[in-house]
């Protein structure tokens, strides 16, 4: 019997794993294949996924409810007259990786990912403000290359660093950058390609030199950037929003090319609570999402405000019965 390690590696590569992995807490008796470690997200500065307080980059941030990670409110780079004194954290100290490293030695044979939130985009409109940032790639272009740098250096200094400590006890990275509005991408494809696409090609061959598969987590519809992730050779993506992007549509684009971490909507599907709309989101989702030697790492709904643990459970057993039928490696494959 494959371990979750193994299932959720081979999940990733398209490489037969024997069942569909799970990362989830919504039934305690099922597998939970992963262990999602948040804890080099915690900053000196008081901010966490959980907590509010400045982070470590120098943004003030603030929560207008308890239901979010909050925002940004005070940008260090503000002014671009700043910036040349402007000193980002040390990506080596040992504060993050003392965190991190009680958590990861409960993984067991547990797949182990590494959350690193604010990556590129985020980053940028956190240290200068969303609109300043928006500005940025059409009045400052040349400045706007240097502060992207900074970031990616950080984060491949940041890698090296895991791998130093951790070693093979990581699996994953999972980078969070939210690209879109309800709509579309905050940007064009064309100023995409100019200021990111090598950056992000560079982030993922740092985390791949140092034994790190990469899931990116990217909120909004961003259908036109798709297709760029795979370019780029992102291992995953994180859809929290399936009914936004179009199951079918993203099925199209990118079956079979990028595995996903997926669950039923969390905007919409879940928080309706509907049974059998949970029931069939999820069956498409496998459909279209999974092949039969992978792609697909159900995710649960791991204690989403607005989600119900009703709502979590009947999505939990929808994901195990359908990936009997769509999901789990042919008799040839595993012959």
């Amino acid at each position: 019997m494959m371990t979750g390690r193994e299932l959720v590696t081979r999940a990733l590569k398209f490489a037969n794993p024997e069942r569909l992995p799970f990362c989830q807490a919504d039934i305690p008796e099922w597998p939970n294949d992963m262990l999602f470690c948040v804890a080099m997200d915690q900053h000196k500065g008081g901010w966490s996924l959980t907590t509010i307080g400045d982070d470590d980059w120098g943004c003030k941030w603030q929560r207008l409810d308890t239901f979010s990670v909050g925002q940004v409110v005070g940008h260090p780079i503000e002014e671009w007259s700043a910036f040349d004194r402007y000193r980002p954290p040390d990506p080596r100290d040992p504060f993050y990786y003392d965190n991190a490293e009680p958590i990861i030695a409960q993984a067991d044979d547990r797949y182990v990912v590494v959350t690193r939130c604010m990556n590129l985009i985020e980053r940028h409109h956190c240290l200068r403000g969303f609109a300043n940032a928006m500005m940025d790639y059409f009045l400052e272009p040349e400045k706007t290359h240097r502060l992207l740098d900074m970031v990616l250096e950080h984060r491949l200094a940041e890698f090296e660093e895991m791998k130093r400590r951790f070693g093979d006890r990581v699996q994953g990275v999972f980078l969070t950058d939210d690209w879109g509005t309800q709509t579309s991408t905050f940007i064009s494809e064309a100023l995409f390609r100019e200021f990111f696409f090598d950056r992000y090609r560079r982030l993922v061959q740092g985390a791949h030199d140092n034994g790190f598969q990469v899931c990116l987590h990217s909120c909004g519809r961003v259908n036109d950037f798709v297709p760029l992730f795979i370019e780029i050779g992102f291992d995953a993506l994180s859809i929290l929003q399936p009914r936004l992007y179009g199951i079918e549509e993203i099925g199209r684009l990118a079956r079979g090319k990028i595995a996903f971490f997926a669950l039923a909507d969390i905007q919409s599907t879940l928080p309706e609570g509907d049974p059998e709309m949970i029931r069939d989101e999820v069956f498409r989702i496998v459909e279209h999402w999974s092949t039969p030697e992978g792609g697909l790492v159900a995710q649960g709904a791991m204690g989403l405000p607005s989600v119900s643990i009703e709502s979590a459970r009947i999505m939990t057993q929808a994901f195990k019965e359908a990936s009997e039928h769509f999901g789990k490696p042919s008799a040839a494959a595993l012959a």
